[in-house]
């Protein structure tokens, strides 16, 4: 299938997507979709980036429209769990862009923010439910929240909320859903936990797998600087007021020097906003708008606050830092060079990172193209020399040390580690799909007055 019009999607659904831009659909959504009108439980192997969001978005808006109804007051007819308050915000949003003609109501629950609106909303009962565990447990337990009534249940970004602690109180939550549902199970890797849950909540699935690798995108242009710990700010300075820069997003390994960049950017005349998990949430959604829009172009994050941030036109994305875990390397690297556009990647490595370096060069299998600043602070970037900036006051550096891990996100947002286990780098155009049935129980038989589609089928 070639365009989202073969797809059977109702017709409301597939002007929505005109007015975005969409007509083509990526691998996972060409396989999910069909599979997913068919009532058929999903076992998605993706990550963020292949169009996974629209692959259970617009299936469960076309069986919504089908099926009609009204969400039960204080609760939801789907209830969609995100590790991240900022994944959350941006599945709602396309549940609101793809189900802009449908009078739908979405809502969202996460930390960060204050309990009452949520409250509010979830009185006047929801079709569209995004949440993160914490906080969704924590109107369950005052008895905001009640799930009897869910109809289609979506767990995204799985391996990633097991990374983060949640996996007890997404067991708690599941628990509380009807056994007569629909339920879309979406994760990067399946490692053994994640596989039992998968095993437990899905009955007779369709696994859907665009296969991840350790290659690089095409488009991006790689680039190595060597240098000491104190050259790496004369070093970005230089890059961020090179020719041809826009959007540029910044990683930090931690949250204390995500804060610690955004200042010395100030200090040389530099608009940046941080984004970590210490920040309030309207702290983080004026960064992402002011990133969006060009007011403040340079966002620094950590690796786990940027889930979810899918922002065209990035042009650079500079590592400050390296992970210590090779995948994320890739992954950082794949939020720009989209939709077709090129990008350039640049890591500036201290004596202590080449490790790490030659690490994630043994994973893409690939030699990065590198420039030594070590001897020669003075060197080209972007067509001409920026020399570096002079440290006043400050004493010779000191033998460079093993960064310490900066721990301690709040627990109802999911930002509980900043440093994260891997992220699985990007996925080729090909996916394929394939009924399982050793993923979970088998199917019991369906009762004769049973609806046809999403709910055609008991637990």
């Amino acid at each position: 299938m070639t365009t989202f019009t073969e797809l059977g999607l109702n017709p409301l659904l597939l002007s929505a997507l005109e007015q975005a831009g969409y007509t083509t659909p990526t691998p996972i959504q060409s396989q999910a979709i069909p599979a997913a009108l068919q009532g058929r439980d999903i076992l998605g192997i993706a990550q963020t980036g292949t169009g996974k969001t629209a692959a259970f978005a617009l299936p469960i808006l076309h069986q919504l429209a089908l099926t009609g109804g009204h969400p039960p007051r204080g609760g939801c007819r789907v209830l969609v769990l995100s590790p991240t308050r900022e994944l959350a915000s941006q599945i709602a949003e396309s549940f609101k862009t793809y189900g802009r003609h449908m009078g739908f109501s979405v809502a969202t629950v996460f930390g960060g923010v204050g309990h009452v609106p949520q409250q509010r909303a979830l009185a006047r009962g929801v079709d569209v439910l995004v949440a993160t565990p914490g906080r969704l447990m924590d109107h369950m337990g005052t008895k905001h929240a009640r799930l009897d009534h869910t109809q289609i249940l979506v767990l995204d970004e799985a391996d990633q909320m097991l990374d983060q602690g949640f996996l007890p109180a997404i067991r708690k939550i599941v628990a509380t859903v009807p056994k007569q549902r629909r339920t879309m199970f979406f994760s990067a890797t399946m490692p053994p936990d994640i596989a039992r849950l998968a095993a437990d909540m899905l009955i007779e699935p369709v696994r859907v797998e665009v296969t991840p690798v350790s290659t690089t995108a095409e488009r991006v242009n790689q680039k190595v600087i060597f240098l000491d710990g104190s050259g790496k700010r004369g070093a970005l300075t230089g890059i961020l007021r090179g020719e041809g820069v826009g959007r540029v997003l910044i990683f930090s390994r931690t949250k204390h020097g995500a804060d610690k960049i955004v200042k010395s950017l100030a200090e040389d005349g530099i608009a940046a906003n941080a984004i970590h998990g210490n920040k309030g949430q309207s702290q983080r959604e004026r960064a992402l708008a002011e990133f969006k829009s060009g007011r403040a172009p340079v966002l620094v994050a950590t690796d786990i606050a940027a889930r979810g941030i899918d922002v065209p036109e990035v042009t650079h994305v500079i590592q400050h830092e390296l992970p210590e875990v090779p995948e994320t390397y890739v992954h950082r690297i794949g939020r720009t060079a989209r939709a077709g556009a090129s990008g350039m990647a640049i890591a500036l490595v201290a004596p202590d990172e080449v490790g790490l370096l030659r690490a994630i060069e043994k994973l893409t299998r690939q030699k990065i193209d590198s420039e030594d600043r070590r001897q020669n602070p003075t060197v080209p970037l972007n067509d001409r020399a920026v020399p570096t900036r002079p440290q006043r006051g400050r004493q010779a550096p000191q033998p460079s040390r093993a960064p310490k891990r900066d721990h301690g996100g709040a627990r109802d947002h999911g930002d509980r580690h900043e440093q994260r286990a891997p992220s699985r780098p990007a996925a080729p155009e090909r996916a394929w799909v394939k009924p399982i049935s050793d993923a979970g129980r088998k199917r019991p038989a369906a009762p004769s007055a049973a609806p046809r589609g999403f709910m055609a089928r008991g637990r």
